[in-house]
C-alpha cells in the first residue's frame, strides 16, 4: 500500500499526465501548416506552445527544484517552427518523464523547502503548483488554436 507521500506525488503526476494527453490530442492528426499557424501577431502556434511547455517544465522541475541546469534558451522556444507531430510529442514525453523522475525523489517535507529563482525565493510546493498551472494554461491555448485553425474562414 502506498503511503501519503507517494500518493500525493502520484496524484500530481496524474494531473500533469492528463494535461500532456490533452496536448497530444491537440497535436494528433494535425497538418504541419496547422502546427505552425498563428492567428495573429504576438500569438503562438501549437508548435511554439508545445516546445515552450517542454522547456518550462524542464526548467522549473530541473533547474529550480532539482538543481540540474538545462541550458534552456527560453527566447528560442518562441521562434521554433517546422517541428512535426512526432518531434513535438517526443519533446512532451521527454519532459513528462523528467518531471516524473524529479517527483519520485521528493518527499512531503521537500514541498516547504526554499528555492531561488531570479533572486526571488519560492518553495518547491510553489514551483509544483506553478508548473501544473502553466502547463494547463498552454494546453487550453493549444486546444483553442486547433479550433481556430479548423474553423478559420467559416464565418
Amino acid at each position: 500500500m502506498r503511503d501519503f507521500m507517494e500518493l500525493f506525488f502520484q496524484n500530481y503526476l496524474d494531473r500533469l499526465q492528463r494535461q500532456h494527453s490533452e496536448m497530444e490530442s491537440a497535436i494528433a492528426g494535425f497538418s504541419q501548416d496547422g502546427l505552425d499557424w498563428s492567428p495573429g501577431e504576438g500569438m503562438n502556434s501549437i508548435c511554439v506552445l508545445a516546445v515552450h511547455v517542454a522547456g518550462a517544465e524542464r526548467y522549473w522541475m530541473g533547474d529550480v527544484v532539482a538543481g540540474e541546469p538545462s541550458g534552456r534558451d527560453r527566447e528560442a522556444e518562441f521562434h521554433v517552427h517546422g517541428l512535426d507531430k512526432t518531434a513535438l510529442v517526443a519533446r512532451l514525453k521527454d519532459s513528462l518523464s523528467y518531471c516524473q523522475m524529479v517527483l519520485e525523489k521528493l518527499s512531503l517535507e521537500d514541498l516547504a523547502k526554499p528555492r531561488i529563482r531570479n533572486e526571488r525565493q519560492v518553495t518547491v510546493g510553489w514551483v509544483l503548483a506553478h508548473v501544473l498551472a502553466h502547463t494547463a494554461e498552454h494546453t487550453g491555448q493549444m486546444q483553442i488554436m486547433r479550433q481556430l485553425w479548423e474553423h478559420r474562414g467559416q464565418g
